[in-house]
């Protein structure tokens, strides 16, 4: 493992961007393969409840949404990422003069962190997934439109504090390879979220943000 470390850094230390994309890439893929587990296992227990008779087909990975996965790691996550988190270090450290690792430097990273790359990357995500699996923009819209916000609500309690550990403790230069880590988290509830489809509790969102948004209209 050391030895693996160590090549790691080597790398890294060569061609950021390059290691970058290629550790995004495969992380990502690893989080779809731990994600479909989850689906299996989410279908596995819906059967047993409506004694349905089991599918082989439930039970085999799904390879190509494997590599669509990782091709998104690599394509979007590794050299966004790479970019997003030395950019933000260098603008808040020489535009707005912030001491490095201070509460002030760390407490505006997470926030415009939370407040632009993290919808942001989700919408991406969830866009990027439904087009690779087939759907058409209204069914991609559809599908963005169910499940972004109560993705960005559930996953707006556990990402700043993650990203305040980050952007504390470690080094810029791991910063990417550390949220990738916990992405393989968040890989399990984006499948698990999928898997809810239209459940009230979905429904609950949309109404919510619904009703908001005609309140808006009818005060403007």
């Amino acid at each position: 493992m050391l030895k693996i470390w160590r090549w790691y850094n080597n790398f890294l230390a060569v061609h950021p961007v390059k290691t970058q994309v290629i550790s995004s890439g495969l992380i990502w893929g690893v989080g779809d393969l731990a994600a479909q587990a989850v689906t299996r296992a989410t279908a596995a227990k819906k059967k047993r409840i409506s004694s349905l008779p089991e599918d082989n087909k439930d039970s085999r990975i799904n390879w190509r949404r494997v590599v669509t996965t990782c091709l998104f790691g690599m394509a979007f996550v590794g050299p966004i990422g790479h970019f997003w988190y030395e950019g933000l270090d260098r603008f808040l450290e020489y535009k707005l003069q912030y001491t490095p690792k201070s509460m002030q430097f760390v407490a505006t990273k997470v926030a415009l962190d939370g407040i632009i790359f993290g919808p942001v990357d989700l919408v991406m995500f969830l866009a990027y997934m439904g087009f690779a699996s087939g759907k058409n923009l209204r069914e991609v819209m559809e599908e963005v439109k169910r499940d972004f916000l109560p993705a960005l609500i559930v996953e707006g309690g556990m990402w700043p504090i993650v990203q305040m550990v980050n952007f504390r403790f470690v080094p810029v230069r791991y910063q990417l390879l550390y949220v990738n880590l916990f992405c393989l988290l968040d890989s399990c509830f984006l499948s698990w979220l999928e898997q809810q489809q239209d459940a009230a509790w979905k429904q609950w969102f949309k109404r919510f943000s619904f009703e908001r948004y005609r309140s808006r209209r009818r005060g403007g």
